[in-house]
């Protein structure tokens, strides 16, 4: 095989969570830019429509989208199975949703950790269950999540989310484990500090409670980066387009870090 062809996607679809916005956009227009099919999930249809316009697409590409909500998800995977009846199978799964509100873990309600649970665990599991079939048939498979750099260190201030990344990272070494003999590989993504609309509520929410600016909540968060400066969407993106590429068929079951240098630990 030749270097377009270990790295390109032509031939392939993707379906793209979280796609509307961030690194979730980015990563569908990675694989669109490689050739694959994609189709975005959302809940908000003017910004799937919007997006789906905007991704590359040359000959044969036929890019599309699924409006669904991430807090429901049993209707989430019932929308997706229907889909796949109708168009086909997938041989490339993003799982990506928003993350959970930010706080001290003492704090969290009972509520907070069910519903952020539900949105990317049960989810993920849900999707998996949904695209696996023709995943197998296809003889193809990619299943990457994308979570955080707190499967590593855990983050300060963001208690839901760090106990729901692990439980993410967790089910998906497992995943990987049970699937390999297809030749579907499972991988995590660990986005460091990446400029994203996430990021920039994050950095509000923590100078209103420490009463602080947010440029000096910024520049702390710079100053904690080796690279000197946050990542972008595209940088991540980069990371899934490879790790859904035909070069990354023997590479699965990790936690990759793209952060900067950012995480101390291996």
């Amino acid at each position: 095989m030749d270097v377009i062809g270990m790295y390109g996607l032509a031939g392939r679809r993707a379906i793209a969570c979280g796609s509307t916005q961030g690194i979730g956009r980015a990563c569908a227009m990675q694989f669109a830019r490689l050739g694959a099919e994609v189709t975005l999930v959302a809940r908000d249809e003017a910004a799937l429509r919007r997006v789906r316009d905007e991704l590359p697409a040359g000959e044969g590409q036929q890019h599309r989208y699924l409006c669904a909500d991430f807090n429901e998800p049993d209707a989430l995977a019932e929308k997706v199975r229907a889909y796949l009846a109708e168009t086909g199978p997938v041989q490339i799964l993003l799982n990506n949703s928003g993350g959970p509100p930010s706080g001290p873990i003492l704090e969290a309600k009972t509520v907070d950790f069910v519903s952020a649970f539900a949105r990317h665990v049960l989810c993920n599991q849900l999707l998996v269950q949904a695209v696996l079939p023709g995943m197998k048939e296809s003889g193809y498979g990619r299943i990457m999540n994308i979570i955080s750099t707190s499967v590593k260190e855990p983050i300060p201030g963001l208690g839901v989310s760090n106990t729901t990344r692990w439980a993410v990272a967790a089910w998906a070494k497992t995943l990987a484990g049970e699937v390999a003999k297809y030749g579907i590989t499972v991988n995590n993504i660990l986005p460091g500090y990446t400029d994203t609309a996430r990021l920039a509520e994050l950095i509000e929410v923590k100078a209103q409670r420490g009463g602080i600016s947010e440029d000096a909540v910024r520049h702390e968060m710079i100053g904690k980066i080796p690279m000197g400066r946050l990542g972008t969407p595209e940088e991540i993106a980069a990371a899934a387009g490879f790790l859904a590429s035909p070069a990354a068929s023997y590479v699965t079951g990790i936690n990759l870090p793209v952060d900067g240098g950012r995480t101390g630990s291996l």
